[in-house]
């Protein structure tokens, strides 16, 4: 008697395809698709995915409880037993951000300041970076270095002197210091010093072709190093978009008119009439504040991360 094949329900047997022999003839061997091997791998994805879930908690709550916070009312904000949900959201706060204070002309401020400093900054940053990095000038890395300098002094020590320059201008109480200080100051220096690190990066061959069809030194910028610093400049702008966004000293000592105020410095003025905070108000002015640029973040987080790795690491 012929012993009866016993199917075996956890392998798939595909008896038209058979693998081949070492001379190219079929060896009689049946394919299987061993399917259980496949659980280890995905077993290890979803205890990778649970881990990183739990870790992200410390920084996915902090945004949870300002976002929910903002819908309460103060007693329930105050109340000796806190709740994830509020019982009864209301959007009261929102309303009272644009009632106490111009917080629209105030958010237009901060847009518009952060969108000209980070213009500013990556054409500065994008010049200086390349001339450091392809311009062969006696003395140059001694130069670099001392321009580098500038990152190791704090803000506080410089402001003094900034702001009787500003004075003596008559700049103050304006937006002018805002925009012209961060573009030649230490946002700008960080800003060249990433640059610098990816043109160094780029091969020399290219800059040698361009000369071969004719171009200059302007023109091997325009048309051949900056074009190819898209990621670079990414991180750029978003770091520097980021920096003028949340810019909270400089206001504080330029600006002394509520209508000129921008964003960090509105958000100190939600106080009530004894001088304590009004805790739903500031909530919610901070999620009209920090929405925007976080859902900016989360689209353009890959070219940020791209651009970092390639600057920062080369050169």
């Amino acid at each position: 008697m012929k012993p009866e094949l016993i199917e075996r329900p956890d392998v798939a047997q595909t008896p038209a395809a058979s693998e081949p022999g070492h001379d190219g003839r079929a060896s009689g061997r049946v394919r299987t698709d061993a399917r259980p091997r496949r659980r280890g791998p995905r077993l290890a994805r979803v205890l990778l995915v649970a881990v990183l879930v739990v870790l992200s908690i410390p920084f996915v709550f902090p945004t949870w409880w300002m976002v929910t916070s903002s819908l309460k009312p103060m007693s329930e904000i105050l109340r000796k037993t806190p709740t994830l949900w509020p019982h009864h959201p209301t959007f009261d706060a929102y309303g009272d951000v644009f009632r106490l204070q111009p917080f629209a002309q105030q958010y237009w401020n901060s847009m518009y300041i952060a969108v000209l400093v980070t213009l500013g900054t990556l054409v500065v940053s994008s010049l200086a970076g390349y001339a450091f990095a392809r311009v062969r000038l006696p003395g140059a890395n001694v130069l670099f270095v001392v321009v580098l300098v500038g990152l190791l002094v704090p803000a506080e020590v410089t402001i003094v002197p900034l702001f009787r320059m500003m004075n003596s201008l008559g700049l103050v109480d304006t937006h002018w210091p805002l925009i012209v200080v961060p573009i030649f100051g230490a946002p700008s220096v960080l800003a060249s010093f990433i640059m610098r690190q990816f043109f160094v990066s780029l091969p020399g061959e290219l800059e040698e072709a361009g000369r071969m069809d004719g171009l200059g030194r302007w023109g091997l910028f325009w048309r051949i190093g900056f074009p190819l610093s898209r990621s670079a400049l990414a991180a750029v702008a978003i770091f520097t978009f980021l920096k003028s966004w949340n810019m909270y000293l400089e206001p504080i000592v330029y600006l002394s008119s509520k209508s000129k105020f921008t964003l960090p410095q509105a958000l100190t003025q939600y106080v009530d009439a004894y001088g304590g905070p009004m805790w739903n108000v500031q909530l919610a002015a901070t999620t009209l504040t920090v929405l925007p640029v976080l859902v900016v973040f989360l689209f353009a987080q890959r070219q940020f991360v791209q651009g970092l790795a390639q600057t920062g690491l080369k050169g």
